[in-house]
């Protein structure tokens, strides 16, 4: 009998099964990573209004929640499509940023807990569920 030399059929097989199944596991993993990824510019876009929302109530200019619009007492105007960025922007202190269909178009909404320091922000949105955020 000569001595063969290469690969069966059955571990052709075998070495192609494994390939598969490890595809279908990192490929959804790597996909939701990414989105992951791209969905931290949306949420560094609020950065800027939240640094302008603490500054204007620490030096008083705020009286109220309702106060805290974009263009007014130092928050800065809304923020239109960029990248993957539809929109920010602050109302009534709650600051809202939604993103393109590259991140499912969720939203990421922050709330204050009010004027008075110590400011705690309470993180809601799609962007939760959609595990995001």
């Amino acid at each position: 009998m000569k001595n063969a030399k290469g690969f069966t059929l059955i571990e052709l097989m075998i070495v192609v099964a494994i390939i598969g199944i490890l595809a279908a596991i990192a490929l959804p993993a790597y996909q939701t990573y990414t989105k992951k990824a791209k969905f931290s510019e949306v949420i560094l876009a609020t950065s800027a209004f939240k640094t302008a929302f603490l500054v204007s109530a620490q030096t008083g200019k705020l009286s109220a929640l309702a106060d805290a619009d974009a263009g007014k007492l130092g928050i800065p105007a809304a923020v239109g499509a960029s990248g993957v960025i539809t929109s920010v922007t602050i109302e009534n202190g709650i600051i809202t940023a939604t993103g393109t269909t590259a991140v499912d178009s969720v939203t990421y909404i922050l709330t204050p807990n009010g004027i008075t320091p110590p400011i705690q922000w309470t993180e809601s949105g799609t962007c939760l569920a959609s595990g995001l955020c």
